[in-house]
C-alpha cells in the first residue's frame, strides 16, 4: 500500500568520506513539506536498482524493451580526475540525477520501495557523523562543471558561520603577521579542517588558523524560555500533537528551533507553522551540523582552565585535504603558523 508521504525532489549535499568508505548525502524535500538530509553508499544504490527491476518489471523494461521507464545508474570512471575523491564527487552527481529520474516515474514515485529508501535511517538521526569523517561539498553552481571537474569544490561549510571565542588565544594570520582573539570575541569560521585547526576571519578581516576547541557558540542563560536563533535539530521520531499549540513531525523533520525551555518543551517552526515539541525527541543532526548552522550548546558544566591546543598540522597535510583554488590561495602565503 502507498505511503501519503513520498518524496518529491532531492539534491545533491556531500560526499562523506572516511578512510575506506564513501557515502553520498541527499538533502529529501517531502510531499509534506518536510526537509530530510539522509546518507547512502554506492552498494545501497545498486541494491535499490535491483529491488525496483524486480517490483517493476514492465518499466524496467524486462518483458518488452521499448516500455523501459527506469533509469540506467551509470557509473564514473574508475580512473576519474581526482583520485578516489574525484570520482566520489562525480558520483554524487551521477545519483543525483539518477535519484531525479526515479522521481519522474509515477509509479515508482509513490512506491514503498523508493519511499523506503529515502526515509531517514538511524544512522541518518545520528547527532554525530562517524570518526575521522571528511564533508566535501559540491561546488556552488554544479551544472556549469563537468562530472569530472573537482577544481571548484572545497572542503567546508555550506555557509560561513559566526562563533565566538571562549578563552583568549594568540596566534599569527596567514601573513604572519600577529592576531589575538579575546574571550567572546566572534569570528567568522571559513574552513573546517579534521586536524581541529580552522581558518577564520576576524572584524578586521584578518585570517587565521585557530585552534577549534577555543571556538563555540554563545551559550544561552538558563531561563524559562530563552530565544533562539533558529538552529536547525532534526527529530529522533516521529510525534503526534495531542494539543493545539503542539507540532506533529515525522522521524527525521528538520525543525527550526525559536526557543527552548527548562521544562521540557521547545518552541519550533516546521514548514509554516509554530508550535511546540518535547525537547527530548530533539536532537542536533550529524550532517545537518555541516550543512547549516550550528546547534544549539550548553556551557554549564564547562571547565574555565582553557581548552586544550590541537597539534597543528604541517602546510603540506592541509593542502593535502583542500582542493585546487584552496591551495593557490595558500600557497599566496606563507601557511598556518604554530601558536607562540
Amino acid at each position: 500500500m502507498a505511503s501519503s508521504r513520498y518524496p518529491v525532489s532531492v539534491g545533491a549535499a556531500a560526499l562523506v568520506q572516511m578512510e575506506r568508505l564513501q557515502t553520498f548525502a541527499f538533502s529529501v524535500h517531502w510531499s509534506d513539506g518536510s526537509d530530510t538530509f539522509v546518507r547512502r553508499s554506492w552498494k545501497e544504490f545498486r541494491q535499490i536498482q535491483k529491488t525496483l527491476k524486480e517490483t517493476f518489471p514492465v518499466e524496467a523494461g524486462l518483458l518488452r524493451r521499448s516500455d523501459r521507464l527506469l533509469p540506467k545508474l551509470s557509473d564514473a570512471p574508475l580512473l576519474s580526475r581526482g583520485g578516489r575523491t574525484g570520482r566520489g564527487l562525480a558520483r554524487l552527481r551521477l545519483l543525483e540525477t539518477y535519484a531525479q529520474a526515479l522521481l519522474a516515474v509515477g509509479r515508482v514515485l509513490r512506491s514503498p520501495v523508493l519511499i523506503g529508501f529515502f526515509e531517514p535511517q538511524a544512522r541518518d538521526l545520528e547527532s554525530a557523523l562517524p570518526p575521522n569523517s571528511v564533508v566535501i561539498l559540491p561546488a556552488p553552481e554544479p551544472e556549469k562543471l563537468s562530472p569530472r571537474s573537482v577544481d571548484s569544490l572545497d572542503i567546508q561549510s555550506l555557509e560561513v558561520q559566526s562563533l565566538c571565542c571562549v578563552q583568549p588565544f594568540d596566534t599569527q594570520d596567514i601573513q604572519g603577521r600577529s592576531f589575538h582573539a579575546e574571550a567572546q570575541e566572534s569570528l567568522n569560521v571559513l574552513l573546517r579542517h579534521p586536524s581541529g585547526w580552522w581558518l577564520v576571519e576576524n572584524e578586521d578581516q584578518q585570517k587565521a588558523w585557530f585552534p577549534a576547541p577555543y571556538l563555540d557558540e554563545m551559550a544561552p542563560e538558563v531561563g524559562l524560555m530563552q530565544e533562539c536563533s533558529g538552529s536547525q535539530f532534526c527529530a529522533s521520531r516521529a510525534y503526534k500533537g495531542i494539543c493545539a499549540d503542539e507540532l506533529s513531525v515525522p522521524a527525521g523533520a528538520r525543525v527550526q528551533v525559536l526557543e527552548t525551555s527548562d521544562r521540557g518543551w521547545w518552541l519550533c517552526r516546521y514548514g509554516d507553522q509554530a508550535g511546540l515539541l518535547p525537547s527530548v525527541l530533539l536532537q542536533p543532526e550529524g550532517l545537518g551540523a555541516f550543512l547549516s548552522v550550528p546547534a544549539i550548546v550548553s556551557r554549564e558544566n564547562k571547565a574555565t582552565s582553557p581548552p586544550p591546543v590541537p597539534a597543528h598540522p604541517p602546510l603540506s597535510t592541509i593542502q593535502r585535504r583542500c582542493c585546487t583554488i584552496t591551495r593557490r590561495a595558500l600557497a599566496q602565503n606563507s601557511g598556518p603558523q604554530n601558536p607562540p
